[in-house]
């Protein structure tokens, strides 16, 4: 399960959250008992705008460029290091989130990612091995891909799901429109193309761009969790 309070993914005999000191004691803790997961129901239609969501996202990075900029740089710097790339995608959407919402967000949001860093790393092995299969088959099959794994990372941290569940929820999601959402995710790669004929130094700004223009879509298609936003 997780904290409610931070999201750390902790055991079921835990009695406090080893990252913030949040307390489990009540009925369902004393009894053993592991609360149930929120119920979450995929939408009935889901239509797609990509060039809105882009359009979104940029607005977002461009009120805020010195911080996604920084962040960006970051983001490559530290990518070479094994097993956390989830991690810092998850960051990136915790910091989006907070802007998107009103809330007063931080550099060291960005951090916040590493609170679910086992079931980012396993999504993020995962997505790897579904997509270079897909890709195997003539490419348009690992877009296709990897287009319906876009939302694990957000499913992660705003329905407090575990990377399989998320998985699921966010391929839900895009089944409804595979043309669609690959679409968006073809857009979204060649505005970081653009970026990198920029001299490389423009993807600082098209990498959080994207990512952005992902959480917006979420936001608009599923909605953030009151919980979640509460506690970021």
């Amino acid at each position: 399960m997780f904290c409610d309070r931070c999201g750390t993914q902790v055991r079921s005999d835990q009695q406090f959250c080893p990252n913030c000191g949040q307390s489990f004691a009540g009925p369902l803790a004393a009894s053993g008992a592991v609360p149930p997961p929120p119920a979450w129901t995929p939408p009935t239609s889901v239509q797609v705008n990509a060039g809105r969501w882009i359009g979104a996202g940029w607005d977002l990075v461009k009120a805020d460029m010195g911080t996604y900029a920084l962040a960006a740089l970051i983001f490559f710097l530290l990518n070479g290091v094994p097993f956390i790339q989830g991690a810092l995608i998850t960051g990136f959407h915790i910091y989006t989130m907070k802007k998107m919402t009103g809330r007063r967000a931080d550099f060291a949001d960005l951090f916040k990612g590493f609170n679910y860093f086992i079931p980012t790393l396993v999504a993020t092995l995962l997505i790897g091995v579904f997509t270079f299969i897909g890709t195997i088959f003539c490419i348009i099959p690992g877009l296709v891909v990897a287009a319906a794994l876009k939302f694990t990372y957000l499913f992660i941290v705003d329905k407090r799901m575990d990377f399989w569940p998320a998985m699921q929820a966010s391929h839900a999601v895009v089944k409804q429109d595979y043309f669609g959402f690959t679409m968006f995710l073809i857009l979204a790669f060649l505005v970081n193309v653009l970026g990198l004929l920029c001299c490389v130094v423009g993807l600082l700004v098209t990498v959080p761009l994207t990512i952005a223009a992902i959480t917006v879509a979420y936001k608009e298609i599923v909605g953030f969790e009151q919980r979640t936003i509460d506690a970021l």
